[in-house]
């Protein structure tokens, strides 16, 4: 039997008899601004695992990078080669294999979200994105503009190339070779999608450095946690329907709770309780999570 090693906002990392093989359980937990929410929503952890599978084997067919996944060996649990974590900033021997990489890179290819908040707020200028300074939200951005967060922090932070190298030791040949996997996954994310009439919008992704420090995709992505959806049809007409987490965001911004929240954190205050889901948008998220399953993978859920 194994033991449970980690427990994160959605997911529990688990040992197995296989020194080199951990188990991820994903749970029906959902989290938004780094709180996790007192509601469970029903077949999420089984439809997170089942779409990030559904990703892996395509990228793997595509000859894009190698990933950590071994199996799926039930619904909402799968399989992966383990790989080791160091929290230490800087502290990743540049020979060690098999490492985990202390970064999330985001990829974004519409202007929202958080993203336009801050655009909004000045703090990313419209050069940077290569938009229009009078542009509106949800415009298709020219090209793909990348982002790096810290990992291990109290919370994610936006940090630039020369910091996000400090930080993880690596290469800037490895460097770009995980932006360019991160671009490469995402083509065929927006191919795959727009099958079933989605547009995607954003999504961040981590990775590994395994056998001869190849990089190495981990995790989840492609989801709805991970990342952001409209529809196509909408936004044709002028329209962005979310599908995906953002709506869930957008109920705590309309109670008050993400202002309450932020004020907060500016102040190095302790952040309030996040309040329970009406049952109403638990089941509206629990049939989005199902929907998108399918219009993502073109399977049965």
């Amino acid at each position: 039997m194994g033991e449970m090693l980690y427990q994160g906002k959605v997911k529990q990392v688990w040992s197995t008899d296989d020194p080199d093989t951990y188990e991820f359980r994903f749970t029906n937990q959902i989290s938004v601004f780094d709180q996790i929410i007192p509601s469970l929503i029903p077949r999420k952890g089984e439809s997170l695992n089942r779409t990030t599978a559904h990703w892996f084997k395509l990228v793997e067919e595509a000859g894009i990078c190698k990933t950590h996944l071994i199996e799926v060996n039930a619904p909402d649990r799968c399989l992966v080669r383990k790989v080791k974590v160091i929290k230490e900033p800087g502290a990743i021997p540049r020979d060690m294999e098999w490492v985990f990489v202390p970064l999330e890179v985001i990829v974004r290819h519409y202007l929202s979200g958080s993203a336009w908040r801050r655009f909004q707020r000045g703090e990313l200028s419209a050069e940077a994105l290569g938009v229009a300074p009078d542009c509106e939200y949800g415009v298709k951005l020219a090209e793909p503009f990348v982002e790096v967060t810290t990992k291990f922090e109290a919370f994610d932070r936006n940090i630039g190339r020369e910091e996000a190298l400090e930080i993880s030791n690596i290469t800037e040949e490895e460097y770009e070779k995980i932006v360019a996997a991160a671009l490469a996954v995402d083509a065929i994310i927006e191919q795959e999608a727009a099958k079933n009439g989605l547009i995607h919008v954003d999504g961040k992704k981590e990775f590994a450095l395994g056998a001869n420090r190849e990089v190495v995709l981990v995790d989840t992505f492609g989801t709805l946690d991970e990342d952001r959806w409209w529809d196509a049809e909408a936004y044709a007409n002028g329209e962005c329907i979310e599908l995906s987490k953002e709506f869930v965001r957008t109920h705590y911004i309309e109670t008050g709770h993400q202002a309450e929240l932020q004020t907060a954190r500016d102040t190095g205050a302790e952040d309030p309780p996040i309040p329970a889901l009406p049952q109403s948008v638990i089941d509206e998220t629990a049939a989005l999570y199902a929907s998108m399953y399918e219009r993502l993978t073109s399977q049965d859920f």
